[in-house]
């Protein structure tokens, strides 16, 4: 289950997401204030991050190179911005 987040796929735009690594499958779910994503990838040497920003470019809609980590890199809690 993954969601349609190509609206927010404006460049500047900042995603906050909240990660659970080592899950059962890959998904993104949106609650009312946050978007959650879900990996099936262990958070060692930055590959749940990778899963995590492949994953999510896919639901913007967007190359992968658009999306930036600003904030959080060794956290669950994500800041991404979609550059220009």
């Amino acid at each position: 289950m993954s969601a349609d987040l190509s609206h927010l796929a404006t460049p500047g735009a900042e995603i906050a997401v909240r990660v659970t690594p080592r899950a059962s499958r890959n998904a993104i779910r949106r609650d009312a204030d946050r978007i959650r994503v879900y990996v099936t990838t262990a958070p060692e040497g930055g590959k749940a991050n990778a899963a995590v920003t492949r994953l999510l470019a896919g639901a913007l809609g967007i190359p992968k190179s658009r999306l930036l980590l600003l904030r959080g890199h060794g956290a669950r809690d994500k800041l991404f911005r979609v550059a220009d």
